[in-house]
């Protein structure tokens, strides 16, 4: 990925609880949260599975983004969840190291 921010989206389930983030580094971000290495809400509530993702150039970009999703309501982050991944697979077993 040449990408050099993501914002993501963690559920603990289909439809269970979601997490929305940013970060630099995807592969090394989702490690962290599948180690439970990353203390706080994602480890308490079981959210661990990479349902969504965006790439960006810029740090501020990807926080803009992460600030609007953050805000949306429930029903509009499933809709964009499953307009891309209907079936809710983890997309962490997707991403080249």
């Amino acid at each position: 990925m040449d990408a050099s921010c993501f914002v993501y989206i963690l559920a603990s389930k289909r439809n269970g609880t979601l997490y929305v983030g940013v970060t630099n580094d995807l592969v090394r971000r989702m490690s962290e949260h599948k180690a439970k290495l990353v203390s706080g809400f994602t480890r308490k509530y079981d959210v661990d599975l990479l349902v969504y993702f965006e790439a960006f150039d810029s740090i501020l970009q990807a926080r803009a983004r992460e600030h609007a999703l953050k805000r949306w309501r429930r029903a509009w982050k499933i809709a964009l969840i499953e307009k891309l991944n209907a079936g809710w697979r983890d997309l962490s077993t997707e991403l080249n190291t």
